[in-house]
């Protein structure tokens, strides 16, 4: 950074180098800054410039001339209970609350740039550079499929009800528009509060909008089995609760010509299945009984694939490299139980996860160890230094940080694969003695009362049920009794959205623009509050304004060091066992449905897949 360069970021932040007060002031110098005059754009990019231009055709890694028609059957995990995705009770198809398929959003996302937005519902985007507010002027042809039109009433509807009413991650995220101003019949205006969140204007361009005339009587406050009605391309055919859900291509689709959607949604039917367990469903995707299939599990992808379709051609398995953070995926302490609420009792229980031998003897050594929350993008701390604007972001802090952390050398503790790694031992029978555990005829227990030491570790799948059973050997030779508990995936789902569990096993996809969902991530509001995805129940507040900063970053410099240091506290928290990522996307497909030639930077994904016998 040069020394003018480092002089703006510390006229902007303030000090940084107080815990308690630095980020507060960068906030709030962020929002002092007034910006320039908005013009209307066809997109809106988190950090620069979108790199489409406005008369862009297609994405670059669509087949804009895919053919329409046909049928494709996906799978998934688990179960629902609801077609209302919004609110927290019940649960919906994820593909009601994470696709465009029912309700639209006012803009549409490129998945080859870290985090840029161009019109869908909304034909222009306004925002100035201090991004205090955002005008979206909607589409005139714009229209929900029951044929009315989509309108700056439903909009307005929307924010106010998923503000009041929805899952908690819309209720933090649009608690931060202060005034709603409506400009002529198809504009509207949201002003923002002074928290400096430049994210926000983007978060907005991806609420979804809610048709007013169909659920402006309350009924999108309850869990319901509806057919629901949105403007997008899909509608919804027939359901099974809690088996599949099954939808139709919208022949009157108002946005079917849309830059933004041209090489998508090309099935004319589009069923989603759920299993209960791994096994049942890949038996399925043997069977044709499913034709994609996203592979994780290492094992199954070495000799899994040695049956009659795929020998003979029918189905193929491809490799896909993307840009992305590998996510995080752990076992996960429930800091909320006094059970994990002592570091070095969670540092303890790292050390005895033997990592080499589980990924030897159960995945074929085909895993990579996960080693920082960002791990394997320019937002991870691992194999990094601190560099200077970190420190200031860290403030004071720092110096509670351990040194390998902000150094960049810290590794997870590394094993000789035997399964009897002595020195594991030694190193977490001290540390829990440190934190009043003593072995007492081969059982750990706390030294003053006597009381075993011990835990449940709830499971939804006969996966994760393996993963467990092979670190509890570890734990008994450490004299601990741990209890695996297998549950059915609505029951997993209810005691994980209340946080009724010790230990579970998750995974966190993280995007190359991470910013508001963070709060719901590792926010401390986010722990006191059933529904968001704070499994660990951290509550730091030097956490809460890092995200702060990362949200507030006006480049990506500081977004790089914000989420660094984020990183680092998140790391040296030991929050978390890090488990383990695959080093690419794999992918197995019948070969009755095909896939455009160039994958996005985040992968490939269905949406932008074909039926082979339209072709």
């Amino acid at each position: 950074m040069t020394p003018q360069r480092r002089r703006t970021f510390d006229r902007k932040a303030g000090s940084f180098r107080s815990a308690a007060m630095g980020l507060g002031v960068a906030i709030a110098a962020v929002v002092a800054l007034n910006g320039a005059k908005a013009e209307p754009m066809h997109g809106i990019a988190m950090h620069g410039e979108p790199a489409y231009p406005a008369d862009f055709t297609h994405f670059s890694y669509v087949n804009p001339d895919a053919p329409k028609g046909g049928a494709i059957t996906v799978a998934t995990l688990g179960s629902f209970d609801s077609l209302n995705p919004f609110i927290v009770k019940g649960t919906a198809p994820i593909a009601l609350r994470v696709n465009n398929y029912v309700f639209e959003r006012l803009l549409a996302r490129s998945f080859d740039e870290p985090f840029a937005l161009y019109g869908l519902l909304a034909e222009s985007v306004e925002t100035p550079e201090d991004r205090s507010f955002v005008r979206f002027t909607l589409r005139p042809e714009a229209k929900f499929s029951d044929g009315q039109p989509v309108t700056v009433d439903d909009v307005i509807f929307s924010l106010e009800t998923l503000r009041a009413e929805g899952r908690p991650n819309y209720r933090s995220s649009y608690a931060k528009v202060a005034r709603i101003e409506r400009e002529g019949e198809r504009t509207v205006v949201f002003h923002f509060d002074d928290s400096g969140d430049r994210e926000i204007p983007l978060i907005m361009g991806l609420m979804p909008i809610l048709p007013k005339h169909i659920y402006g009587d309350g009924r999108i406050t309850e869990a319901s089995l509806d057919v629901p009605i949105g403007s997008g391309p899909y509608l919804v055919d027939s359901v099974d609760p809690g088996a599949s859900v099954t939808f139709k291509l919208d022949d009157d689709y108002w946005g079917k010509d849309l830059a933004v959607n041209r090489g998508h949604y090309n099935f004319e039917t589009l069923k989603i299945e759920y299993y209960r367990d791994n096994n049942t469903m890949f038996e399925a995707f043997k069977k044709g009984l499913y034709q994609f299939h996203n592979e994780g599990d290492p094992t199954r992808w070495s000799t899994g694939y040695d049956f009659p379709a795929a020998n003979d051609g029918r189905v193929v398995k491809e490799t896909f490299k993307t840009g992305l953070p590998k996510g995080m995926g752990a076992l996960v302490f429930n800091t909320r139980r006094p059970v994990f609420s002592d570091i070095r009792v969670r540092q303890a229980l790292i050390r005895l996860f033997d990592f080499e031998w589980i990924n030897k003897n159960l995945y074929y050594s085909l895993f990579a160890r996960t080693q920082s929350y960002f791990h394997g993008s320019s937002l991870s701390s691992h194999g990094v230094p601190a560099n200077e604007l970190e420190r200031q972001m860290l403030g004071d802090t720092i110096d509670d940080l351990p040194e390998d952390i902000v150094d960049g050398s810290f590794a997870l503790p590394k094993t000789d694969g035997s399964g009897r790694n002595r020195r594991a031992l030694r190193a977490a029978l001290a540390l829990f003695e440190e934190a009043g555990y003593t072995l007492q005829d081969g059982k750990l227990v706390k030294s003053e009362t006597g009381d075993p030491f011990t835990f449940e570790i709830l499971v939804s799948s006969r996966d994760q049920e393996r993963l467990a059973l092979s670190y509890s050997k570890s734990l008994e030779r450490a004299g601990i009794d741990v209890s695996i508990r297998l549950v059915d995936a609505a029951q997993y789902q209810q005691r994980r959205q209340t946080y009724d569990y010790d230990m579970i096993e998750n995974r966190w996809y993280l995007s190359l623009s991470p910013g508001n969902e963070q709060n719901f991530y590792w926010g401390s509001d986010a722990a006191a509050t059933d529904g968001t995805r704070n499994y660990m129940g951290v509550s730091d507040p030097v956490i809460d304004r890092l995200i702060e900063a990362m949200v507030a970053a006006r480049s990506r410099e500081e977004l790089e060091a914000a989420t660094r240091a984020l990183d680092r506290k998140l790391m040296a928290g030991a929050y978390l066992i890090p488990l383990f990522h695959t080093p690419e996307q794999w992918v197995a497909r019948w070969t009755t449905v095909s896939r455009p030639d160039k994958a996005s930077l985040y992968g490939t994904f269905m949406e932008t897949w074909w039926s082979s016998d339209a072709e």
